[in-house]
């Protein structure tokens, strides 16, 4: 069978020709106008429900903020869809799985904006929507030699790999979701380099799709700058990240798919790399790999003194340029690739230096050292929280737990009397009371305070529900102009 060269770079066909960059002009202004329409419209009729509640530790905004800002982004692109089907952009037959799973993909993340469904339930949905998009056809396949002639017909391996992709990328848009702007902007950046691709390939519908994606989040964005009216929510990075996969799929099948997804790689160099450093701190440390912490690049890059304007600039130009430089890959038909990797190990090394993930290289081994210590800290707090939560299951009264918890709090290095040193931290419980606890400025003996607050908060969640009450301490009830206390 005849194998096509890995980088197929064709001169733009007629029907893409410079008045038609006025219709793309416009299904962009249509998609951003509906998506910013809708944020208006989810703004002024917001209730109780999909709200991020602040617990001044990673979430740092004064006051609640609507979470449910992917459907403005998901009806904007259902819209723009529509418009491109009657506009003789898009062939149906072709876009309907991408469509299908994509709304499944959000639907899983939307429904968790709305409840928690826990990450073991989103990542069943999202491998879920990814087998059923496999099994529609759209697959890696074949990996086109990146230096030369020649393919290598994945067989097996086709599965694991375009689950891999497709179930990466969404988690990886939602992990780097963690400031204003951020996700978004990288997805309007993303999303503008695929729809080059599609340009330089030949594929109008790949450059509607992209188009209309980019339009949203355009209209979203302006909401999402900081200090954000509204977020993403899990629905929204999900639809963001499964999108921006399953259309660099989609778009490889008519060329090179190594071409593509190499592309998608370089301009995701970013979140990719917070991906990395957040996975290796969290496996050295023993925590959950999904655990959320506040130590991703644009939390470093605030304790080094930038505001969230000037680190939603830095990191913006970063992935423009590595946008750049994935384009560059298939404008040179690959001869750009050692160039990309080399740019993309010196970032690497450069930002885990700078952002002070790594102190010293000659320090490395005590740094790790002292990780591994931390490690054991954590284990320590674990294994104490986990008994504590059994033992409020267990107890047969308030009062038999209040003799337990009191001595388990001194050995995490947390009471529930203020004192000279001491600062509080609240820990806020699942119907949004508010338990107040403190520790110690001094002591960093312990783990930092939100693997502790985290670890604590299941045990006395169970107490509060079965005797509306922690025992010894202080629980703050919402809209009462007195807070309870009990002992």
């Amino acid at each position: 069978m005849p194998v096509n060269p890995p980088y197929i770079v064709p001169s733009p066909p007629v029907h893409l020709a410079h008045s038609v960059a006025w219709t793309f002009t416009g299904f962009f202004a249509v998609a951003a106008f509906i998506a910013a329409l809708t944020t208006m419209f989810i703004l002024k009729t917001q209730q109780s429900i999909g709200m991020d509640q602040p617990d001044a530790r990673r979430k740092m905004h004064e006051k609640p903020i609507s979470r449910l800002g992917g459907g403005a982004i998901f009806l904007a692109l259902v819209v723009g869809f529509l418009l491109a089907l009657q506009a003789e952009g898009i062939e149906w037959g072709r876009w309907w799985p991408v469509m299908l799973c994509n709304m499944l993909v959000f639907a899983v993340g939307f429904f968790d904006d709305l409840k928690a469904l826990g990450a073991k339930t989103k990542l069943v949905g999202q491998i879920g929507a990814s087998l059923i998009l496999y099994a529609l056809g759209v697959s890696i396949d074949i990996l086109s030699n990146p230096f030369g002639e020649g393919s290598i017909n994945l067989g097996w391996l086709s599965l694991p790999l375009t689950l891999i992709w497709l179930v990466a990328i969404p988690n990886i848009v939602n992990l780097i979701d963690g400031m204003d702007g951020l996700a978004t902007g990288f997805g309007l950046f993303v999303s503008l380099t695929l729809a080059f691709v599609g340009y330089l390939s030949g594929q109008p519908d790949v450059v509607y799709a992209c188009v209309v994606m980019s339009g949203a989040l355009a209209g979203f964005l302006i909401f999402n700058f900081p200090p954000a009216k509204i977020f993403l929510g899990d629905g929204g990075a999900y639809l963001i990240g499964f999108y921006i996969a399953s259309v660099s799929v989609l778009s490889s099948n008519k060329g090179s798919i190594i071409a593509a997804l190499l592309v998608m790689m370089v301009a995701l160099g970013v979140p990719i790399l917070d991906t990395l450093f957040a996975i290796m701190r969290r496996a050295i440390r023993g925590v959950p790999i999904f655990k959320a912490d506040a130590e991703h690049i644009h939390h470093r890059l605030i304790l080094l003194g930038y505001s969230k304007g000037q680190a939603l600039v830095a990191l913006y130009a970063v992935c423009f340029a590595l946008s750049l430089v994935g384009l560059s890959i298939l404008l040179t038909k690959g001869l750009a690739l050692p160039v990309a990797g080399a740019v993309l190990f010196i970032l690497a090394m450069s930002a885990a230096k700078y952002l002070g993930y790594v102190r010293t290289w000659k320090g490395m081994r005590r740094q790790i050292n002292a990780a591994l210590e931390r490690r054991r800290e954590i284990e320590y707090i674990n294994a104490h929280a986990r008994l504590l939560e059994l033992e409020a299951e267990k107890c047969a009264s308030a009062e038999e737990f209040a003799a337990i918890l009191g001595g388990s709090l001194s050995r995490l290095g947390l009471g529930g009397l203020p004192g000279d040193g001491t600062k509080a931290v609240d820990v806020r419980l699942a119907d949004g009371c508010i338990v107040r606890l403190y520790c110690s400025l001094q002591d960093r003996h312990h783990a930092e305070d939100a693997v502790r607050i985290d670890a604590i908060s299941p045990c006395l969640n169970t107490a509060w529900e079965r005797w509306r009450t922690v025992p010894g301490l202080t629980v703050v009830v919402p809209e009462m102009p007195a807070a309870s206390s009990s002992s």
